[in-house]
């Protein structure tokens, strides 16, 4: 049986990731400190015979090593992953993200895990006015969070140059879908309309609500993550839905899809907050990357998770 690990196991996509890995016959360790993660999502995970739940952080080293030993993939989601969590507290982002991944990737040298799999972020684009976002184009981070999910990238590619550890970096496009937290006070905008929406309350879009998002469905992020494992595919690789939604419109379906007939609230924009983003997924296809669902589908999936 091949074996994983996945760092932020417990976490709305790594809990997903998780369920999946150990249905396709994989031994998946889950290692989570529950600072951002919760022991519900993998709860019925805990008691297959092919799943270990440790809990723990990316930033204890020997733990990692310990943790990687026969290990065949190491899928590395744990972090601080909010954009104006890491503008409140960056010291602490760039432990958790700079760090731990730096912890990772030694662990995952040291044991010769054959690939790792690093979940990166679409914000290292920043706010540059062209559109798809493709793998090519110049970074621009805008905040403490992308600066770290950059690095993190950088430090992956220079692990394959150097020691020949075999990575790959997903850049996340908006991901959204059941388990991700409603309640944060960093919650992202879907749980949080959805949410809102519910209990009768207007959402509050911050700015105009013309920025535009590719939302895409957690399991689709899920399904490109393992196929990224077990392909040969290294490098940089942007996983979106490849569609445009303003945040107008993503509260207009919200709301229609809750039954609801609310109108939303205006606040001013938030600092960090990119105006448009869209993913050029031309690159991942290469591999096997096909999403699945459409942002009406994904909503109503959610909804029904959230709103039982």
């Amino acid at each position: 049986m091949r074996k994983v690990v996945i760092t932020g196991g417990a976490g709305f996509i790594g809990s997903h990731l998780a369920e999946a890995l150990a249905g396709g016959g994989y031994h998946v360790t889950v290692l989570d400190d529950l600072s951002t993660g919760n022991s519900e999502n993998i709860a019925e995970l805990s008691s297959q015979d092919n799943v270990d739940f440790i809990e723990g952080s990316v930033t204890d080293l020997p733990l990692l090593q310990s943790l990687f030993q026969g290990v065949d993939y190491a899928f590395h989601l744990a972090a601080i992953s909010s954009v104006s969590r890491s503008i409140d507290a960056p010291a602490a982002t760039h432990e958790v993200n700079i760090t731990g991944t730096l912890n990772v990737l030694l662990a995952a040298r040291d044991n010769r895990v054959k690939k790792v799999i690093h979940a990166s972020s679409c914000s290292v684009y920043g706010d540059t006015p062209a559109l798809p976002k493709r793998e090519d184009m110049l970074p621009n981070p805008q905040s403490p969070y992308s600066v770290t999910k950059l690095a993190a990238e950088h430090y992956g590619q220079v692990f394959s140059q150097v020691y020949g550890l075999p990575t790959i970096c997903l850049r996340y496009f908006n991901i959204y879908g059941p388990r991700q937290d409603p309640d944060s006070e960093y919650a992202a905008v879907i749980p949080n309309f959805i949410k809102k929406v519910s209990q009768g309350e207007a959402p509050i879009i911050f700015g105009d609500g013309d920025q535009t998002r590719d939302f895409t469905f957690v399991k689709d992020v899920v399904a490109a993550s393992i196929l990224s494992a077990e392909s040969s595919a290294s490098g940089i690789f942007n996983i979106g839905s490849g569609e445009s939604t303003t945040i107008n419109e993503l509260a207009h379906l919200t709301i229609k899809l809750v039954g609801s007939n609310l109108t939303p609230t205006y606040q001013p924009p938030r600092p960090g907050d990119i105006r448009h983003s869209l993913a050029d997924i031309s690159r991942a296809r290469k591999f096997g990357y096909n999403p699945k669902y459409n942002l009406e589908e994904g909503l109503k999936e959610t909804i029904r998770y959230l709103i039982p």
